[in-house]
């Protein structure tokens, strides 16, 4: 299964230029990975004074997570509308910027926990065969009410 930018647009709630990632290149029920070029943006709307920080890398893991969450939701279970990240733990920068990475990177997401509507997620960024970020998120899943 190919799963593209339009497809990613219809399965997260980012949108425009903060839909951040370009493809999935692999996914099971644990894990995913994505690539993107999209660092390289000079309109990249998570840049400042033209540079693109490493911690900007938590966002492109934060989505990775929310569409590994998309993939894997149980058909005909309750609907996911959004989640929160609620903690972040043992994130490594490898790197000061992302905005001078020239190749593509790969942002990888494993679930390790899940406990109801909470899941536990290691996540990575590399490129080239190099970590450019890595740590782990909380994250609690808001599921819509049924009226």
């Amino acid at each position: 299964m190919t799963v593209g930018r339009d497809d990613i647009a219809t399965l997260i709630p980012h949108a425009g230029d903060m839909l951040l990632l370009d493809e999935v290149i692999a996914f099971d029920a644990d894990s995913i990975a994505c690539m993107t070029t999209s660092q390289q943006r000079p309109d990249h709307p998570l840049r400042h004074d033209g540079r693109l920080p490493a911690l900007a890398g938590i966002e492109y893991a934060a989505q990775a997570m929310a569409l590994h969450g998309a993939l894997t939701s149980v058909p005909g279970g309750a609907p996911v509308r959004s989640g929160l990240l609620a903690a972040l733990r043992d994130v490594t920068l490898h790197v000061l910027r992302l905005d001078d990475v020239a190749t593509p990177m790969i942002v990888g997401a494993r679930r390790i926990a899940v406990d109801g509507g909470r899941a536990v997620y290691s996540f990575t960024l590399e490129a080239g065969g190099h970590a450019l970020l890595a740590g782990r998120a909380t994250v609690v899943q808001i599921i819509e009410e049924h009226k």
